[in-house]
């Protein structure tokens, strides 16, 4: 359909509030000319998939030196969606479909990295959520005879020393997303024009402390010759999420201690073995939260799978989180919806 230009609708708004009735010169647009004047960008779809630990899947080509998640450019009438998944199979030979949707990226068109030859447009690139894949589905790749020449494995934190600046944006913006379960985010150049709480903290930043072990549930599990060391609480809101610190200066996740606030109900949850120690773990009900004690951390109300994804626990790490959810029955709390995490006032709060 033709389309008013900017000129037409100026002057047919002035000849609305004019004494004289003067035409307005005809400005309509031609459906070539509409066509010609929108602007044409590329469209490519990538999947980002993680391990059971929280890894990011990153494969290395044979046409560049950083590495990339799985995916690559839509093709004329493909759906991203089908791009997503036609390129999975191609790259690393599994079948699978990936219709949530992560990110949307507007790259512009002066971004770094594309030669002058290629006249590179800009692009809007979909990122899909590959979800976790288990230790047989992983075994099951299979890589082509050209382009991948392998995949692995990345701590999100050293995405940026292994991909493009602009790709590891992306791939840290899209993973706190999933974590967040807000719905897709809108990106520019990588950067969220809506940040949340993970983003304005720079959540997984840097390293996420190692705190591999094995889990031991049950009040009397610490035995009497093993030292204590890191004691922490799975402290509850009334409406099943737990009290999480986020320093400032890392972005790391971490458990209060038991007596972060005032609570209700506590027993021991159990005790993680990990360096010769035992690393007890307190499970109890928030009734409040006093003002914040250490302008360093932020405090924020995370589901329970939020925060272990958020931590390097090992394989203990599930058990330690079905530990946590039967606390969260004992105490009579809901089971709480994924959310993006809320960070408390500074002044605190209470129930």
């Amino acid at each position: 359909m033709p389309q008013l230009t900017d000129e037409a609708t100026k002057n047919h708004e002035a000849t609305k509030n004019d004494a004289v009735d003067i035409p307005a010169p005809s400005t309509w647009m031609t459906p070539e000319e509409y066509g010609a004047s929108r602007a044409t960008v590329w469209a490519g779809a990538v999947v980002l998939v993680t391990d059971p630990e929280g890894r990011v899947l990153l494969q290395s080509v044979d046409y560049r030196s950083d590495r990339l998640l799985p995916g690559g450019a839509v093709d004329a009438a493909e759906a991203p969606s089908a791009a997503a998944a036609r390129e999975v199979r191609e790259e690393l030979g599994v079948e699978g479909r990936y219709p949530r949707g992560l990110a949307v990226d507007w790259i512009p068109a002066d971004a770094p990295g594309f030669p002058p030859a290629m006249r590179f447009p800009g692009e809007i690139l979909h990122v899909f959520d590959g979800g976790t894949w288990s230790r047989e589905l992983i075994e099951s790749v299979r890589l082509p005879a050209q382009e991948i020449t392998g995949i692995h494995f990345a701590e999100p934190a050293d995405l940026p020393g292994l991909m493009d600046a602009g790709d590891a944006r992306r791939a840290l913006s899209a993973l706190r997303a999933r974590i967040n379960g807000g719905g897709t985010a809108l990106l520019e150049d990588g950067r969220p024009t809506a940040p949340t709480a993970l983003d304005r903290l720079g959540v997984l930043r840097t390293r996420r402390p190692r705190q591999h072990g094995t889990w031991h549930p049950g009040p009397a599990s610490v035995p009497a010759h093993l030292p204590l060391r890191d004691p922490a609480g799975w402290l509850f809101a009334p409406d099943g999420r737990v009290l999480l610190l986020i320093a400032r200066a890392t972005g790391t996740a971490h458990l209060p201690s038991p007596k972060a606030g005032t609570t209700a109900g506590a027993f021991p949850l159990g005790h993680r073995y990990a360096d010769q120690c035992a690393h007890p773990r307190t499970a109890a009900r928030l009734t409040a939260v006093p003002p914040g004690p250490d302008p360093a951390y932020a405090r924020l109300l995370a589901t329970p799978e939020q925060v272990r994804e958020l931590s390097d626990w090992g394989p203990a790490g599930q058990e330690e989180l079905a530990a946590v959810h039967a606390a969260r029955t004992h105490l009579s709390l809901p089971s709480p919806p994924r959310t993006p995490p809320t960070e408390l006032p500074q002044e605190g709060c209470r129930w």
